[in-house]
């Protein structure tokens, strides 16, 4: 019985959260873009993801090298 209320609180959370992350998605759509903003300057965007990804990981694994925690 109290597993099946846990996995039941565990659903409702989830779906709370599933409810407010499609709220803001439907209200960053709605932002108006800046004036500079061009369907060009979108194609950079994954790889300056990947670039600070790629920085992200490499200093992670050194960290973890050295011993040192996040």
């Amino acid at each position: 019985m109290r597993a099946a209320l846990s996995i039941l609180g565990l659903v409702i959370a989830f779906a709370i959260v599933m409810f407010n992350v499609k709220h803001q998605a439907e209200a960053i759509k709605q932002l108006p873009r800046p004036a500079g903003a061009s369907a060009a300057a979108a194609p950079n965007l994954p790889a300056a993801v990947h670039e600070q990804l790629d920085a992200t990981m490499q200093q992670a694994a050194s960290a973890a090298a050295s011993g040192v925690e996040p």
